[in-house]
């Protein structure tokens, strides 16, 4: 056994010099120290010897197992360094790599120029859950119980009620206007605030709709606030998003928790009014709803609707991305495709 023990010895100090590569390495290390490898089956057959024999053949293969180990490792290194050798000439006056800046996402960027533009008017910037129950997301906005936004179709139950007594569901928030309600009740008014966010709705995905989309939500709440004065505030806004006058529309439109309501649409600027899929070739595509708070919506606020009143506007962020961009796809910008994302560094 001394000498198959010198034999291996040899032949796996043989195949560490030839060997040319750190995967050729590992196999050669494999093959004499791995659990099934030669070295090893020779030390488990040492229990066969007799005790003389077995101390004198066991420090030895001992020796040859730290001498191996150690060869390896120093053929590793080796490897390692001529691998990082430079053949030929380097010529340091040529440029080096740029690195990458990255930059923030088109609808990030489109969320931070609204803020800038709403804090320039003394608006607050307010955020809250993405959970929220029905009680925030219906009732206190006037919806009645058996309307379809309540259903399974449009909006994301989630298992769990917003108490013991378990009388309220829980949902993905459909829309942010159940946040105006907290705010108010926290703060009470005087109000003037904006809250960007998430919401989710169990809808069809097209070029204009997403399930997840960002909503942009402004509400003015005070004693005498005019309708014109809304009207001024919404071409005040897209004025200086947009860095020009934006053609501007209004038209009447129910929602249940403004009264009156309406519907502002842009210009299209992805066709300049010509007509075009995103606009449905009709030249104006829909931005915001909006209108004054319904009565029952400041009662839930803990407001008297004879004292206050206010002005209310739901901004579709993605909707004025696309027109900013004259993208006519809003899925794209959901995609996480860094070849189109990267255009607008």
């Amino acid at each position: 056994m001394q000498s198959r023990l010198e034999s291996l010895y040899e032949s796996c100090l043989a195949e560490v010099g030839e060997a040319d590569s750190a995967a050729a390495l590992q196999e050669v290390n494999q093959r004499y120290l791995g659990k099934k490898g030669a070295l090893t089956v020779v030390l488990k057959e040492l229990g066969s010897l007799s005790p003389e024999e077995r101390k004198t053949v066991g420090k030895r293969a001992n020796e040859i197992k730290e001498a191996l180990t150690g060869a390896i490792a120093a053929r590793r290194e080796a490897i390692l360094e001529q691998a990082s050798v430079v053949e030929g000439e380097v010529d340091l006056t040529l440029p080096g790599t740029p690195p990458v800046s990255g930059a923030l996402h088109p609808v990030t960027q489109m969320c931070h120029d609204l803020n800038d533009a709403f804090r320039s008017l003394g608006f607050e910037i307010y955020a809250e859950d993405e959970i929220t129950s029905e009680k925030y997301a219906f009732d206190n906005l006037n919806f009645p119980p058996d309307h379809p936004a309540r259903e399974s179709m449009d909006t994301y139950w989630i298992r769990g009620t917003e108490d013991a007594s378990g009388a309220r569901r829980l949902c993905l928030r459909p829309h942010l206007t159940g946040g105006s309600v907290r705010h108010l009740l926290r703060h009470g008014a005087p109000a003037r605030f904006v809250y960007p966010g998430h919401v989710y709705r169990n809808e069809t995905t097209d070029a204009r709709h997403e399930r997840a989309f960002y909503q942009y939500e402004a509400l003015i709440v005070e004693k005498d606030f005019s309708f014109a004065s809304g009207k001024l505030l919404v071409n005040t806004i897209l004025e200086r998003v947009f860095g020009r006058e934006v053609e501007v529309r209004m038209r009447a439109g129910f929602f249940p928790f403004v009264e009156p309501g309406f519907e502002i649409d842009m210009r299209c600027l992805v066709c300049g009014g010509s007509g075009c899929k995103v606009c449905k070739n009709v030249g104006w595509i829909e931005v915001m709803p909006g209108g004054t708070p319904h009565p029952n919506v400041l009662r839930a606020a803990g407001l008297d609707p004879a004292v206050w009143t206010g002005f209310y506007i739901n901004i579709g962020l993605d909707r004025l991305v696309m027109m900013r961009t004259g993208v006519d796809d809003v899925r794209l910008f959901h995609s996480a495709d860094l070849r189109f994302l990267t255009q607008f560094r």
